[in-house]
């Protein structure tokens, strides 16, 4: 049986910047609530949330300190019940993130493991090296930035060991040898799946397992480590014990989904993680990692529908999320980058297969240029301020009106500024233009919905030259000019093309789908 997510469009709601329904600044849970309309209307299926959970925000909620409560900031756990009730009625499903690498340092556990050096077993300490144990355990770094260690002082006041954060200080990894952390995590998926969640993303779902012996890295320099397939960090052989586990409590939710942030190399190493006793769904980044280019584009789908086979799987789809660049400006900016990313839109949206929208890529958003002064990301204080950071492409959404924050909120201090020039981006201007990016996705997502050309797993992929030629089993033809020259439209019906057509010919930067 086909189960629901296999072909679901996800939307990814980042509840700090969809909608503030209470004026502070921040957007939370009832501003989903409020515009659930907007989103039945566009047609998605389900709801990915980004953390909600009790945290302390070192990390906008990727550091959790309380894993089965929501945070005041978003409202509290009473609006997460109210938003799944009104999903619920409109027919979109709600899945959470969950994040089972670590904890916050906020975290009941681990203050106690401060105050109790006897009580440190459900994270990773340890002695450091050299004299007095002054140098790290070994020479891992940190994603975010600088080493993957810190120092804590001792009840006694002196220094002494060293605990692992493969990302912010504030978010210790948690020991998956502790069959209490099994335990703890149990509990967090039921008590969700309990009051009627209907999955998680789980976040590094490539982590959690470290190999016991902690060896050094070979590789330490963080843009080398992206195409490094020698990390001891991530992708030990253990994490599979770990996501067995967390499946057999889902196979008591036979209507539930798990989805893994799954950053691994090789098609064999990632469709591990999708074996029927593991994940649902794996998230595939070949798609957002691919330039604007006809050869490109193909090898990724390609090697994304090749990896799912393996382990027959449905393959998902994404062009964007929270922690990447927004397509726009990736693939050029201004008009230029806009045609190419509804372009992409389209090929992505004629793919079988899960596929995630995140908030504001319907609308076109580019990724924002902040200020120094504004920027929140750890990423930016970890670095040195050598890398900026994830929040240019975290800027609250623009809904009306002709300046900032665009009835994101009653409050003009929004916690990230909204560009002053965002005005023909609103979704209330796009609303009332036929010619909007808005609109091209409503139909995009309702004709792939309602139409038998969409049925089927096969995909037929073809490249010449600067074209890209997909045909799926159900008779839908989706071409893909990277070019710089027209090309010419196979024959049959247009049923959509992300920008206008000339003399019956396909310009570059666009894409169509044929009938």
């Amino acid at each position: 049986m086909r189960r629901w997510w296999a072909d679901a469009v996800f939307y990814q709601v980042y509840p700090r910047s969809f909608a503030d329904s209470d004026g502070d600044g921040v957007g939370d849970l009832d501003g989903v609530s409020a515009r659930l309309d907007y989103l039945a209307a566009l047609g998605v299926g389900a709801l990915w949330l980004n953390p909600v959970m009790v945290s302390p925000m070192a990390d906008h909620g990727y550091d959790v300190a309380d894993p089965r409560d929501v945070d005041p900031l978003f409202g509290g756990i009473a609006a997460l019940d109210r938003l799944l009730d009104a999903a619920h009625a409109r027919g979109i499903r709600v899945t959470m993130d969950l994040v089972p690498n670590h904890t916050s340092s906020a975290h009941p556990w681990f203050v106690e493991a401060l105050a109790d050096p006897r009580r440190r077993d459900r994270y990773i300490f340890r002695d450091g090296r050299g004299p007095g144990g002054d140098a790290p355990p070994n020479n891992w770094v940190s994603v975010f930035g600088g080493p993957a260690w810190t120092r804590v002082t001792e009840p006694d006041g002196r220094l002494g060991q060293w605990y692992l954060h493969l990302f912010d200080p504030g978010q210790p990894d948690l020991n998956w040898n502790h069959p209490e952390v099994f335990e703890d995590l149990e509990k967090t998926l039921r008590f969700w799946l309990d009051r009627g969640v209907d999955g998680f993303r789980i976040d590094v779902a490539h982590g959690m397992a470290k190999p016991p012996e902690l060896p050094d890295m070979v590789v330490t320099d963080s843009a080398l480590l992206r195409n490094s397939d020698d990390d001891p960090r991530f992708d030990n052989d253990s994490v599979h014990d770990i996501h067995r586990f967390i499946r057999r409590v889902f196979d008591d939710y036979p209507d539930a989904v798990a989805v893994g942030e799954v950053w691994v190399h090789g098609n064999e190493r990632f469709a591990k993680y999708l074996r029927p006793d593991e994940l649902h769904l794996g998230f595939n980044f070949r798609l957002v990692q691919a330039d604007f280019d006809a050869t490109e584009v193909h090898d990724a789908i390609d090697n994304a529908i090749v990896a799912a086979d393996l382990a027959g799987a449905a393959p998902t789809w994404t062009l964007s999320n929270h922690d990447v660049e927004r397509e726009v400006t990736r693939y050029g900016g201004g008009a230029r980058g806009l045609a190419r990313a509804r372009a992409m839109a389209l090929v992505m949206l004629a793919l079988p297969g899960a596929v995630f929208v995140y908030n504001g890529e319907e609308l076109g958003l580019p990724n924002v240029d902040l200020p120094d002064a504004v920027l929140q990301d750890p990423v930016w204080e970890r670095s040195g301020h050598t890398e900026r950071g994830r929040d240019g492409c975290r800027v609250p959404m623009p809904w009306s009106g002709d300046t900032p924050p665009f009835g994101f909120s009653s409050n003009t201090d929004t916690w990230l500024p909204a560009p002053a020039d965002w005005a023909p981006l609103t979704v209330q201007r796009q609303q009332d233009d036929p010619s909007s990016t808005l609109h091209f996705y409503q139909r995009a997502i309702e004709l792939r919905s309602s139409r038998g050309e969409f049925t089927g797993s096969r995909v037929e992929l073809a490249t010449a030259g600067d074209v890209l030629t997909l045909r799926r089993g159900g008779g839908l033809v989706c071409v893909l000019n990277t070019g710089a020259v027209p090309m010419p439209l196979p024959p049959g019906e247009v049923l959509l093309n992300s920008g206008e057509l000339i003399d019956g010919r396909l310009p570059p930067d666009t894409a169509v789908w044929v009938v």
